[in-house]
């Protein structure tokens, strides 16, 4: 039986979805809110100590995942991709359309969230009451310069990799699995098959484990977001529908902006055309949140578009491990929003950072539910942020995932197409005429 069907055994059996039931854990958690107060107690302990327990072990177990998931992701999907024939050309251009997508996606959301600045309203400093002491945190990150993306980036080669593991060092584990997996593909051995069934089978158990967290969601974003507003009162809900609508906006953007006028005027594709045949697609990674639970109705929707096998199964599967620019985008957007939250100032270097670090871990995370959580809790602590500020945006993070996993799907589906017209297939029923690169493909 597939995680998938797994999944939904258990809402069979529960009798609510995952979305509802967060629904309804965040409706319970404002009525907490409103009951309590931060000195009331329940069995002589306080409340607020209850829920940061239940909240603890949520984040524990989100942060418990984040080495083996992002590793064995990255050597698996490194493999898959270099052991093809055509990775020279196909591959090549795959990878070129995948970062550009993502560099556009998070640039978006890094223009939205400075000018919008959603954590820097009056409601928004009501927040920080149920953080960490903000001059604590002030201390961590002031005084960061150059010199430390710098060293970010020379810490990419560690001398010791067990050491990098146990230290979460993002750019050194990302570094060691991208090797890993090239040189694996070029093993034609038995130990290269026995390795590659070792870490597709660890990718697998990462992913099953992953999903069986989330089934905690609830009680987790409960108790995170319960303490949150006892702590901060209701005042906190105006920031965060600022928030909420910032990231809705450079999401948004992507979707009806950005990736069509690449298919127009790269792909040489009718976007309005291409878009009503991705249509099932689209709504089911919405509905799921998942972009691998949707990864048979993506294919499906690009065959029925045209476009061949040949590049649907080599494009897609590895956008669907790879390529996440909605996550991007809300990784970006989430750090930056915190950071304005204890009115600290990033500035360049620091958002260089939070950008480049938002988008190597939207590759490393998997297309599961909320798997931009544990993203965000590597790199919070990068760049001197607290961890438990993750709490801030669950009351808003359910609905603003399923949009974010629509526009990755939409993204690895739009450079399905860019790729395919550039080797030369035809797409009648979505070529666009007239068109230079519709013309030279």
């Amino acid at each position: 039986m597939s995680e998938t069907e797994n999944t939904n055994v258990w809402s069979r059996i529960i009798g609510i979805p995952l979305h509802w039931q967060i629904a309804i854990a965040l409706a319970l958690a404002a009525l907490v809110a409103a009951l309590a107060s931060e000195t009331s107690t329940l069995f002589t302990m306080r409340v607020v100590d209850i829920l940061d327990f239940f909240g603890g072990l949520f984040l524990n177990a989100l942060k418990m995942v984040v080495v083996p998931l992002i590793v064995s992701s990255i050597i698996v999907g490194v493999r898959n991709m270099a052991s093809q024939d055509s990775f020279g050309r196909v591959g090549g251009k795959t990878v070129g359309l995948y970062i550009v997508t993502g560099i556009a996606a998070v640039a978006t959301g890094l223009i939205l969230v400075n000018i919008l600045g959603p954590g820097t309203g009056e409601s928004a400093k009501a927040l920080t009451a149920a953080l960490p002491d903000a001059s604590q945190v002030l201390s961590k990150v002031e005084g960061r310069g150059t010199g430390d993306l710098i060293q970010v980036i020379s810490r990419a080669i560690p001398p010791n990799v067990i050491e990098a593991a146990a230290n979460t060092e993002l750019l050194a584990l990302i570094f060691v699995s991208v090797v890993f997996g090239y040189f694996m593909s070029r093993m034609n051995s038995e130990a290269g098959d026995t390795l590659q069934s070792f870490w597709t089978g660890v990718h697998d158990v990462m992913i099953a484990i992953t999903m069986w967290i989330m089934r905690f969601a609830p009680i987790g974003v409960f108790a995170l977001v319960g303490k949150t507003f006892i702590l901060s009162g209701f005042q906190a809900l105006e920031s965060l529908g600022l928030f909420f609508v910032t990231v809705l906006a450079a999401l948004a953007f992507h979707f009806f902006i950005t990736l069509p006028l690449l298919l127009r005027f790269i792909g040489g594709v009718n976007p309005f055309a291409y878009y009503g045949r991705i249509v099932p697609a689209q709504l089911t990674a919405f509905s799921t949140s998942s972009s691998s639970a949707t990864l048979p109705v993506t294919l499906n929707s690009a065959q029925k578009a045209g476009i061949s096998n040949r590049t649907t199964s080599f494009v897609l599967p590895l956008g669907a491990t790879v390529n996440m620019d909605g996550t991007a985008l809300y990784e970006c957007v989430v750090v930056i929003f915190i950071a304005q939250i204890y009115g600290f100032d990033l500035g360049l270097s620091g958002q260089i950072t939070v950008v480049t670090l938002a988008l190597l871990t939207s590759i490393g995370v998997a297309g599961i539910p909320s798997a931009s959580l544990v993203a965000i809790a590597l790199i919070l602590p990068a760049v001197g942020l607290p961890v438990e500020a993750i709490a801030l945006v669950l009351v808003v993070d359910r609905v603003l995932d399923m949009c974010r996993t629509s526009v990755n799907v939409t993204s690895d589906l739009s450079v399905t197409a860019m790729v395919a017209r550039s080797e030369g297939e035809e797409l009648p029923d979505i070529r666009s005429r007239g068109t230079p690169a519709a013309e030279a493909a």
